[in-house]
């Protein structure tokens, strides 16, 4: 019952795929990949793809695209509902407790080189310190595309006015009133659950609590939510961002890019994207301080599904122990934006000095030094969806009650347990 209504609360849409991996060459057992995401991030990873499969003599693996994180989420859960899961995909991390939860991950602790291979991992990113506890369960997912919220600076504009960047909440609001201009603006954010975890933990709040309570921070998170609406109705310095999710991140770029705003906060992940497009210097750099630093981390794991024959699943170990070699960890962070997942990676790239070329990526890495853990939780990803991003938009584009936000998230919570 508890696996049933776990899975019910991830939501559905219609499912757009099957578990059948394919026909592998003779000779080879082959795998399925269920992916997320297009553009640059795609071409890369179908890219390791190939590689894998042109270099593997005994393994294939087949990656179909199955759209954005919340449709390839929506599609796995109505492909293990319904029997026809894939063997291999990845999922955003705040999910993987929805999943282990229900039963329907592999564990990956006895599988060949699992000890070594967690050793090697940065632990921040992977399942050791993305969650709090993680380290005392059994390994579930593997870290992939992870990455961190950044700010990014138009170097020109910066430069032009005397200004560096931001290190407090304080020096954010008047740096962005200082760059607000007819037309022009000093900032721009998604109004997004992830930013706003990243404002809680700078305001000094949690998540949930050391007890176990699914607090959303409190007064904390309130203050989080009042900061925004500040910028955007008492400073005017904040562009009210149109669309939710992936549709309000592509226009936050495109409005930075188009010099609409001159700061924004977005993912590291569009680190290459943005550096690669803007006709001015890109100029990255940590997010600022109310009583602290705080990140949180984000992106997807790798998971492999129980159900999934014997087979399939030593294909998809093999192909996730060759995405983990230095190589390819290290091809996926220069040509995207994600941070590395492992340590040999990181001190390949400290001895090519490629950070002292690169010290945008420096600033993204450096950042993991204030990461913030995700909880444990199998109600976070439902209350995140349900009560709080429906609730972050109403309080900060309309102006609503962001203390009601969290007293009703925080109580939705409760009922849930």
């Amino acid at each position: 019952m508890r696996r049933r209504a776990l899975l019910a609360g991830l939501g559905a849409l219609a499912f757009g795929g099957c578990r059948d991996p394919g026909a592998a060459p003779p000779g080879r057992v082959a795998t399925s990949l269920w992916f997320s995401y297009g553009g640059r991030n795609r071409e890369v990873l179908e890219a390791l793809v190939a590689r894998f499969n042109r270099v593997s003599e005994r393994f294939f693996v087949h990656a179909v695209y199955q759209g954005d994180y919340f449709e390839g989420l929506a599609k796995l859960r109505t492909a293990i509902a319904a029997g026809a899961a894939p063997s291999l995909s990845h999922v955003i991390g705040e999910v993987v407790p929805y999943l282990a939860e229900a039963g329907v991950l592999e564990p990956l602790g006895d599988y060949p080189g699992a000890r070594e291979l967690t050793h090697e991992l940065v632990p921040e990113l992977g399942q050791s310190g993305s969650w709090q506890g993680g380290a005392g369960r059994p390994l579930v997912a593997l870290p992939f595309n992870r990455s961190t919220p950044i700010a990014y600076l138009n170097g020109e504009v910066f430069r032009a006015a005397g200004r560096a960047a931001p290190t407090t909440w304080r020096e954010l609001r008047e740096t962005a009133r200082a760059l607000t201009s007819e037309g022009r603006f000093g900032f721009g954010c998604p109004i997004d659950w992830w930013f706003w975890v990243a404002l809680v933990g700078q305001a000094g709040g949690r998540i949930v609590e050391p007890s176990g309570e699914l607090s959303l921070g409190g007064a904390a998170g309130a203050e989080a939510i009042e900061l925004w609406q500040t910028l955007v109705h008492v400073d005017r310095s904040m562009k009210p961002p149109p669309g939710r999710d992936y549709n309000a991140w592509e226009a936050t770029n495109q409005d930075f890019l188009a010099g609409r705003t001159r700061m924004i906060w977005t993912s590291t992940a569009f680190l290459k994207y943005l550096e690669d497009n803007a006709s001015f210097p890109v100029v990255a750099a940590p997010l600022p301080a109310r009583e602290q630093r705080a990140v949180p981390t984000g992106g997807t794991h790798w998971v492999i599904m129980k159900s999934a024959p014997a087979r399939e699943k030593q294909a998809a170990w093999a192909f996730l122990r060759f995405m983990h070699e230095p190589a390819q960890v290290i091809e996926w962070a220069t040509r995207t934006g994600y941070l590395p997942v492992t340590r040999g990676a990181i001190a390949e790239l400290e001895r090519r000095g490629y950070y002292r070329a690169h010290p945008n990526d420096r600033v993204a890495l450096d950042q993991l030094a204030w990461a913030m853990p995700w909880p444990w939780s199998a109600e976070l990803f439902r209350v995140e969806r349900e009560i709080v991003q429906p609730g972050l938009e109403h309080a900060v584009l309309a102006r609503g009650d962001a203390r009601q936000v969290i007293a009703d998230g925080a109580r939705a919570a409760r009922e849930a347990d």
